[in-house]
Formats: structure tokens, C-alpha cells, sequence
């Protein structure tokens, strides 16, 4: 079974967290991923900016850092846990992005997500076109859900 935990810095705790973790928990379903402990940071563009800056030599906000843990840890029963790592959002530039893609919120939120998560999994992306196999596979994952919500409203 998985857990998702959302978390907040920065900026007031979204009403719509647990609509954020439930959406995770079917795109790990999608990727055939069990028993994964993921963790989510909803943040502005100062706390994602100074991250950047730390992690990746970029003084500059960004919309979406994946952090990789990858540990293992096995239980009283033998199960294991996975700690794939964490996921940190920038509601701001996830707005600036939507405008920008003149997609909504919602839609830009569940890319980044997924595109997180997918991270994560150990994919990567040289760029941003359409026809890397990770990008290829978010957009995939996108549409298959497409009737799924975050934020509420219409699409």
C-alpha cells in the first residue's frame, strides 16, 4: 500500500492536499509502483528558488524538484517500504506556467506531479519536447486520467 505526505512551506496550507495525495496514489497505480512512501512539498518561489540554487547551481525559481532518495527499508512482516524521495512544488510558477501553456491550474499541477513522481522512478529527460519517452509516458499518464481533479472544477 502506498502513502503520499503532503506537506507546506512558505504559503498557507492548500484545502485541497488530500484531492493532491489521493492523485498520487493512482499515478504510482498507473506505474505499477506499491509500497512507496512519498512525500510532496507545496512551496512558493522562494523556498523552490533557494533548493534550485543549493541543488542545482540555478538562482532561479523553478516549477518542480524531484529529490531522490531510493532507500529500503523492510518490515516485521517482510514487506518493504520504499522511499523513492521527495517533491517539491512551486504553486507560484505552476500559476505562471498555466498562463503560459494557457492550460488551467489543475491540469499544470497533475503534469508536474507526474512528472515528479515519474523522476523519481528513475526516468530522465535530456529536454522538454514532446517526444522524450518520459515526457511521452507523463502526457500518456495525463490523458489517461484526465477525469481525475485536484483543484475541483471543470477542466
Amino acid at each position: 500500500m502506498n502513502h503520499v505526505a503532503v506537506n507546506v512551506e512558505e504559503i498557507p496550507r492548500p484545502e485541497w492536499v488530500e484531492s493532491l495525495a489521493s492523485y498520487a496514489l493512482k499515478v504510482l497505480d498507473e506505474i505499477g509502483r506499491g509500497n512507496w512512501e512519498l512525500s510532496v512539498l507545496l512551496c512558493g518561489d522562494e523556498t523552490i528558488k533557494a533548493l534550485n540554487a543549493r541543488y542545482r547551481n540555478k538562482d532561479e525559481p523553478t516549477d518542480v524538484l524531484s529529490f531522490e532518495l531510493g532507500a529500503e527499508e523492510t518490515c516485521a512482516d517482510g514487506s518493504i517500504r520504499c522511499f523513492p524521495g521527495d517533491i517539491v512544488i512551486s504553486l507560484e510558477t505552476l500559476r505562471e506556467n498555466a498562463r503560459y501553456f494557457q492550460t488551467s491550474e489543475d491540469e499544470e499541477l497533475r503534469r508536474l506531479l507526474i512528472h515528479g513522481i515519474l523522476h523519481l522512478n528513475g526516468m530522465d529527460h535530456e529536454s522538454n519536447d514532446s517526444a522524450e519517452p518520459m515526457i511521452v509516458l507523463q502526457e500518456r499518464i495525463l490523458e489517461k486520467l484526465k477525469g481525475e481533479r485536484i483543484l475541483g472544477g471543470s477542466k
